[in-house]
């Protein structure tokens, strides 16, 4: 396997150079991360019931260092640091978190009888992990309600390892966001399958932990490995201004739709003066639009709830936490976070519209935004996740699309055909080469990429272009100041070095989310399966009878679109019934129809052939699709 280089002179003299532009560093945020440690297990290791490694922070021991190195941007490296901290905290009375554990943080709220939960983390054994370290400490008590600050997988997905299978039957409370189901199974099952894969790149997790490799993604330090899960919501918040007794503890909610998360909240504990502002104000800049994939986030929107809360709560907060980074104390410090962060996105949002109006498109916009003093001054403003660059495009497609108003940029070529018409106008593969291997040296990485890109595509054989492309993108990674622009650029580095040889059958990602569906929830992800050049002009028509939640839907393929309805059947056509997680299994090809005949897990009334036609119609996902080369 081809090992990453060192950093360049240029590289070194970028890093350098940014020092002297960053804010002063008082220790602050350090006493911050560290203050009200209880404790924590050695090293943060985590293993799952098969033994497999679920969460460990052994391999980032070199990040103990003061000293930054050449490889990594000195401000991402000092984020690093903080994100190291990790265990049990006391927030303050009666409020305690576990950080790094995961990317997230697990919040844990005293109530009369037990523990009321805020956020269990990505998978099941690092969330278990931290309520026993919190019962260790606090006490064997119940989990007595589950609260999801909104609809992204690392702030639900660990849930199983809070809540038991006899918990659930026996009507654990959880509370979500109006609309966190619609969300999670659009954002994290019907686009699951890209999201996920350009998720190893954003969160680097196929990197090797190291200076030359994944440092941290910015909003904390990587992603845990364990199971993941989805328990549906028992109540919905949809209003600001509710308020809920849970477990004797006073709760009142803010609703803010269309900012972190389509579906979202925060809220506030006046007994507690608490003020949890889940994922909306956290230690950094945060994404309008996430590179892994997924809806253009509504700055404005954003900013607006800010301002909301700041309104509803700031007055009373005596201390603010979120689902990511560590908290801040004291109401005036917390108004004064809340105020600049409100600013930062009403900034982007401002600013972009303005010179879009002045006709600059969406790359021009980019390399021009820049902070005004007075927000560039803080740490929490910085780029460590979303960055400047592609929020102002964020914003710019949010309101006008991706077309910039170029004709030119209306229609063009697709990737490997342009790539063919660059290379020869550069007068061929070597001469673009050698183009590029100067600018290289020049430490213009940015245009090497660029022009290295259309050789890649043109012809991905070609085994020098692939490597200088890796050895350009590697050192835009090392500048990278993003956690995510890191992961991105290492990742694709690597796998220009190491490719992955094809594979015959599809390599299909984990389907854990997809197994926990609703009935409902599970059609609707198979209609984005159907191959649609495969349907064609087939009719294809059957009902279908859930054996394990007695539902029933009419299905039906006409025009290559799949339609299912609830409660209604289709006359003179088979009836199909088997289990949720049978149909899954199905569809993954884990089991064959036949086969499932044969052992009761299916039955048909009518021509079975009918469902076999449906099945044979949907696509299985390979998950190691190729992202850098065609």
């Amino acid at each position: 396997m081809a090992e990453p280089k060192d950093a360049s002179a240029a590289t070194r003299a970028a890093n350098h150079a940014l020092l002297a532009t960053l804010p002063p560093d008082d220790g602050a945020d350090f006493e911050r991360a560290r203050r009200g440690f209880i404790d924590t297990l050695p090293n943060a290791r985590i293993e799952t019931p098969s033994g497999a490694v679920a969460w460990d922070l052994t391999p980032f021991a070199f990040e103990q260092a003061a000293d930054c190195p050449d490889t990594v941007n000195p401000s991402l490296w000092r984020q690093a640091r903080l994100n190291l901290n990790h265990g049990l905290f006391q927030v303050t009375d009666g409020v305690y978190q576990v950080r790094g554990f995961d990317i997230s943080n697990i919040t844990f709220i005293e109530g009369e009888r037990g523990y009321v939960v805020i956020d269990p983390l990505t998978t099941a054994e690092p969330a278990a992990a931290a309520l026993a370290l919190m019962r260790k400490h606090r006490g064997d008590k119940p989990v007595t309600a589950v609260i999801y600050t909104h609809s992204h997988v690392d702030h639900y997905g660990g849930v199983m390892g809070v809540l038991s299978d006899a918990d659930i039957a026996a009507g654990a409370r959880i509370i979500a966001p109006e609309g966190f189901l619609i969300e999670a199974v659009s954002e994290n099952v019907l686009l699951g399958n890209v999201m996920n894969r350009r998720a190893t790149y954003m969160y680097g997790a196929l990197l090797p932990r190291g200076p030359r490799g994944h440092v941290d993604a910015g909003l904390g330090k990587a992603v845990s490995l364990g199971q993941p899960s989805l328990v549906a919501p028992t109540e919905s918040i949809a209003k600001t201004g509710t308020r809920l007794d849970i477990d004797g503890v006073e709760v009142v909610f803010q609703v803010t739709p269309g900012t972190e998360a389509p579906a979202e909240m925060n809220f506030f504990f006046p007994k507690l003066g608490a003020l949890c502002m889940a994922e909306n104000c956290t230690c950094h800049l945060h994404n309008l639009y996430t590179p892994r994939g997924a809806q253009v986030r509504d700055a404005k929107a954003w900013s607006f709830y800010i301002d909301e809360a700041i309104d509803l709560f700031a007055a009373d907060t005596q201390v603010l936490f979120a689902s990511h980074h560590w908290p801040r104390w004291g109401s005036c410090k917390a108004a004064a976070f809340l105020k600049k962060q409100r600013d930062l996105y009403k900034y982007i949002h401002d600013q972009t519209l303005r010179m879009a109006n002045h006709g600059l498109t969406p790359l021009e916009i980019a390399e021009e935004l820049t902070l005004p003093p007075t927000l560039a001054s803080e740490w929490y403003t910085r780029g460590y996740y979303g960055t400047l660059n592609h929020n102002a495009k964020a914003v710019y497609q949010r309101y006008l699309g991706w077309f910039d108003g170029n004709p030119a940029n209306l229609h063009k070529l697709p990737p490997v055909e342009a790539g063919r018409r660059y290379v020869d106008l550069a007068g061929g593969p070597d001469a673009l080469l050698q183009k590029a291997r100067a600018a290289f040296e020049a430490g213009d990485y940015r245009w090497v990429a660029e022009i290295v890109n259309h050789l890649v595509f043109a012809d991905p054989q070609n085994a020098e272009a692939r490597h200088l492309q890796a050895d350009a993108l590697e050192q835009m990674g090392y500048q990278a100041e993003s956690g995510p622009w890191r992961g991105f650029y290492l990742t694709a580095a690597m796998e220009l070095r190491n490719s992955r040889p094809p594979a015959v059958e599809p390599r299909q990602g984990a389907a854990g989310q997809i197994r926990a569906l609703p009935a409902v929830k599970l059609l609707d992800s198979l209609s984005v399966r159907l191959n649609g050049t495969k349907a064609g002009d087939q009719t294809i028509a059957f009902n279908l009878a859930f054996a394990d939640t007695g539902e029933a839907f009419a299905v039906n393929v006409e025009n290559a679109v799949m339609h299912h309805a609830a409660g209604k059947a289709v006359g003179d056509a088979p009836t199909v019934k088997l289990s949720c997680a049978t149909l899954v299994a199905l569809v993954l090809a884990e089991v064959r129809l036949d086969q499932a005949l044969a052992d009761a897990k299916v039955s048909v009334e009518g021509d079975a052939q009918v469902f076999a036609k449906f099945l044979a119609l949907m696509d299985r996902f390979d998950f190691w699709f190729e992202i850098v080369t065609p």
